[in-house]
């Protein structure tokens, strides 16, 4: 079921996620709806806080970097393969130079900036079964890694931008969060209760 994917301004972006265990409720069910949202809304990568659920979970899926030009066939047919769930990830190491991308967020649509990451992680999570893995990963599918991690961590790209860019946008995103966006895909904007 393809769910509304939550807009900026959900207090729920901005909630440390929990971990969870294998007795999750419905959890197979919940990453198969991730899957077909994601898709759906043409992301690369989606976390549950986007859904509403501030749990450590969320899901990356790098084939449409696997296209690239610019990539040899070794990159290109691994980021087309790299399709996986992560669940109570941690990031135990970043390393190398820190290297500059445009980026974007399903949650902030209209809006992509570049944004400076680490080029590779050293991760701790737990796939879809609940089995444990440590993993060394670089490159994009390292940056599409440390971009949902942030998601899981109540961190938004926007939270990594020059102060004078954040300036620029501020109008964009008092927009998103009143819902005076167009997406073509389903979104769900949050409206304070009044008291």
């Amino acid at each position: 079921m393809i769910l509304p994917i939550i807009a900026y301004g959900d207090p729920v972006l901005r909630k440390m996620g929990v971990d969870i265990d294998k007795d999750f409720p419905n959890l197979g069910e919940l990453i198969e709806n991730m899957k077909e949202t994601m898709i759906n809304a043409r992301g690369v990568g989606l976390a549950a806080p986007q859904i509403g659920q501030a749990i450590r979970l969320f899901i990356v899926d790098t084939s449409p970097f696997g296209d690239d030009e610019d990539l040899n066939e070794k990159e290109s047919e691994y980021l087309t393969n790299f399709k996986k769930v992560f669940i109570n990830a941690k990031i135990l190491k970043e390393e190398g130079d820190e290297w500059a991308f445009n980026e974007g967020c399903l949650s902030i649509p209209s809006i992509t900036e570049d944004v400076f990451r680490h080029e590779k992680i050293t991760l701790e999570y737990f796939d879809e079964n609940f089995e444990k893995h440590i993993e060394v990963i670089d490159g994009m599918a390292a940056r599409v890694i440390q971009h949902e991690y942030d998601h899981i961590e109540g961190v938004l790209f926007i939270d990594k931008i020059a102060s004078l860019t954040k300036r620029l946008i501020k109008k964009k995103l008092e927009n998103i969060s009143k819902g005076l966006v167009s997406t073509d895909y389903k979104m769900k904007f949050y409206t304070a209760k009044k008291r």
